[in-house]
Formats: C-alpha cells, structure tokens, sequence
C-alpha cells in the first residue's frame, strides 16, 4: 500500500465515513491514478478533468458512479492533499430525478406468494414491512427483533446511524415461524458462511427469482420493497417526517419525492376538464 494510499484511508477513517464509503473511494482514486499510470500527487486540474469527461463521454459511466467518482477525487485532493485550486476542476454533477418503481399491493401479494423458500420470504417480507434497505435486513441479529415493544433495531444504518423501525405483528408471525424452523444465533438470516450474514447478492438473487416467478413485468429490486413501503404510507395518510424518520434519512427532501409517486388519492381527484360545461367544451367532430 502506497503512503498516500494509507495516509487518505486514515483521513477518511478518523472523519468516521462507512467501511463501504472507504473502499469505493479508495478504487475510483486507484482507477484515477491507473488511466494516467501516475500518482494523483503527480496529477491536477486538468489530468482530473480529463479523466471525468474520458469516464463520461467515453465510458458512458451511470450519473451516480460520476458522482462518486467526483466525492472521492474531492475528498483526496481537498482533504488528504491539502490542494483546494484542485477543486475547481471538480464540479458537482446534477443528478437526473427519476421515480423509482413502486408495487401495488396486488403485485406485492402475487411476489410474496411466488417465493417458496421460507428464509427468502421472511428476509423479503422483512424489508417491505419495515422500509429496510437490503443492507439492513441482511445485518440484522435476533437480539434486534424486539417483540414486546414491536419494533425491529437497525444498526448502524446509512450514515452510521442507529434507528427504529415498527415490527409488524404480521410480520412478527413470519419471522417466529422462521425462527422455529432454522433457530438462527447471532444473525437473524445467516449466510453459507459460519458466523456471516446471508449476502446482499444472495438476497437480490432471491429478489429476482421471485419477481420472475410471479410473472412481474417491472424491473424489482430488493430496493424497490422499501420505495413501495414509503409510498404505501403516505397513500395511507402518514406524514412525511415519520415516514422520513422510519427510512433513516438525513433530508426530508429525499422523503418527500415519494409525494410525486403516491397515486392512491388521484382516482378521486376532478380534472379540470370534468368541469367544462358541454357547450363549452363542444363534441368531437368527424
């Protein structure tokens, strides 16, 4: 490991950022310095614009792995290299907004009835019924599952926070049977591997099997369950800071797009043009 390396793995550990946040900045940087065969301490403005236009225009690079490429070029030359003139050749990208794929509740009942597996169905049901991202279910302990107070305890969630989510008594009886049948000790879903978490892969591999065996023509990922938790409710009246707080996010801008994806109430609403009086509108002519 090169000094510059370990001196910006330390930076980013003493300012507390997640294993995983580490590691993809640590390979974006070692990408930056291979497609130069140089050092980043030997590079500037111009070799990181290049770079970012080469991993745009050639690339073709999804939004978020520019962006992420970008927060870590930031982070090294800004933090652990001390050059903020670097800085201008790094400009924040803005993200397209797109509304990510919700289940209706009959789409949901036909996916959880396609998976035959009670270890799958239990982590899947997990997820949608408390909003989890597929990080969190797969991290979750038995001791996490708090039946008399009815909450499930999220450790160490998105930005290192810990949180609680409510424990649906529905879910409660899925995950008792599952207990019953496997009794798992230490995770609650553990993996092949002793003493490991069943994967995210594994679990996205599950996703996907039951999606297809439902005959479900929308692209589900595990994701997709928690955007069909929040929007489902919000359709049922709840208010966007709960929701906000139940997701675990920072911003109550990031909940509040699931105003845009709530649909529940728009059968109700009047257009306009329901309104003009028929002699104003006029019939269709041939």
């Amino acid at each position: 490991m090169t000094p510059l390396r370990r001196r910006m793995i330390d930076d980013m550990t003493l300012r507390n950022l997640a294993p995983k946040t580490i590691q993809a900045y640590v390979k974006c940087v070692a990408r930056f310095a291979l497609h130069f065969n140089r050092s980043p301490e030997h590079l500037g403005p111009e070799e990181i614009r290049a770079y970012l236009l080469y991993l745009h225009q050639e690339r073709h690079v999804s939004g978020s792995y520019l962006n992420q490429t970008r927060s870590a070029l930031r982070f090294l030359y800004g933090v652990t290299l001390g050059r903020h003139y670097a800085l201008e050749a790094i400009p924040t990208a803005k993200q397209p907004r797109t509304l990510p794929v919700v289940l209706s509740l009959d789409e949901l009942v036909r996916f959880f009835d396609a998976i035959r597996s009670l270890k799958h169905r239990a982590i899947l049901m997990t997820a949608y019924a408390a909003g989890l991202r597929v990080s969190e279910v797969t991290q979750l302990r038995v001791a996490d599952i708090d039946s008399s107070r009815m909450v499930i305890r999220v450790r160490q969630g998105k930005g290192r926070k810990d949180r609680y989510v409510m424990l649906s008594r529905r879910l409660l009886e899925i995950l008792r049977s599952y207990w019953k049948a496997t009794r798992p000790d230490g995770y609650f879903f553990p993996g092949t591997v002793p003493d490991h978490p069943v994967t995210v892969g594994a679990v996205e591999k599950a996703c996907t099997r039951a999606c297809q065996a439902a005959g479900l023509r929308k692209h589900v990922t595990v994701h997709t369950l928690r955007h069909s938790f929040a929007t489902h409710l919000l359709e049922a009246g709840t208010d966007l800071r709960t929701i906000q707080v139940l997701l675990g996010h920072r911003s109550l801008s990031t909940t509040a797009r699931y105003v845009h994806i709530a649909t529940a109430a728009l059968p109700n609403i009047q257009s306009p043009l329901d309104r003009l009086d028929n002699s104003s509108a006029g019939e269709p002519r041939s």
